[in-house]
Parts: C-alpha cells; sequence; structure tokens
C-alpha cells in the first residue's frame, strides 16, 4: 500500500518504531541493485585512470569498503535486519563526459528479507570511499543519483526503475 493512507511496517499502533516480524515470511531469493555518480574534475578523474593516486587504488578500497557496508548495513541502518547475504558485487565505469565514476552494487541473498538497503548502502559507502581517497586532489567531488534501480523476490515481486539504464 502507498500513497496517503499508507501504513508504515516500521511503526506499531502507537507510532513507535519497530523491528517487522518477517519469521512468517516465505524464504525466497531476492536481488537489489543500487546506482549511484561521484562527479569529480577531470585531472582528479585521471589519477584513477593512471593509478596515480596517493594513497593507492581507489576502485579496489572502494569495491571492498561497498561490500564490507553491504554486509554491515543492519550495523549502520536502524531496524534493518542482519542478512546472510550470498553475493555483494561492487563495480565502477568511469565517465569523461561528465567526469566522474559510476558506481554499481548488486546484492543477493535467500531470505525472508530483500536487500534494498544492502545495496543502496554498499554504493554509497563506495562513493564515501572514492571521496576520502582523492580528496586531497579535489575536495569538490559530490554524488548524485544514488537510486534503487532493481530488485527481485518477496510479495512485491520484481521492480525495475523506468530508467534504469540511464546513467547515475
Amino acid at each position: 500500500m502507498t500513497g496517503k493512507g499508507a501504513k508504515l511496517s516500521h511503526l506499531n499502533e502507537k507510532g513507535e518504531a519497530r523491528m517487522v516480524d518477517v519469521s512468517m515470511k516465505d524464504v525466497t531469493h531476492r536481488a537489489a541493485r543500487a546506482v549511484g555518480f561521484v562527479t569529480m574534475k577531470p585531472e582528479t578523474l585521471a589519477l584513477v585512470e593512471t593509478g596515480a593516486a596517493k594513497k593507492g587504488d581507489v576502485l579496489a578500497t572502494a569495491r571492498i569498503a561497498g561490500i564490507m557496508a553491504a554486509k554491515k548495513t543492519h550495523e549502520l541502518i536502524p531496524l534493518c535486519h542482519p542478512l546472510a547475504i550470498s553475493k555483494a558485487t561492487v563495480d565502477f565505469e568511469l565517465s569523461h563526459d561528465p567526469a566522474g565514476i559510476r558506481v554499481t552494487a548488486e546484492v543477493k541473498v535467500h531470505g525472508q528479507t530483500g536487500v534494498e538497503m544492502e545495496a543502496l548502502t554498499a554504493v554509497s559507502v563506495a562513493a564515501l570511499t572514492i571521496y576520502d581517497m582523492l580528496k586531497a586532489a579535489d575536495k569538490e567531488m559530490s554524488f548524485e543519483g544514488v537510486r534503487l534501480v532493481e530488485k527481485s523476490g518477496g510479495r512485491s515481486g520484481h521492480f525495475v526503475t523506468a530508467d534504469a539504464t540511464r546513467k547515475a
């Protein structure tokens, strides 16, 4: 249920926050894909391409950080369930126009609740790590378009954004 009369599942009848009870939900294969974009100066992007960033391999570090973040989402986002994630990937696509890095995360689980938050957290932390690795060269980097683009599994079924192939 969405819209004006939607009941929020993380609130009890008194309006107090609670973790949703998923104990009666079916265990199904669930997956989610999220994207985001880190904008930066062309010369900053060149540091990534040439491997000349002073802190080391930017993308390898951001990939590991994103995967770790997906696994720790329940520790970062209140009321998220701890999940036995079966797959978490973080990939990057360098862009020259506009200058920046597209971040894509995919997370899968065989469980009773979805992994949308895990995919979004992976993208967000990977983007933050890119910033951290390159901030000495470019403090004006920014993040945009962090969003869920696809999810499957569970009662709500398959969801794909209308613009899933659009660059973040």
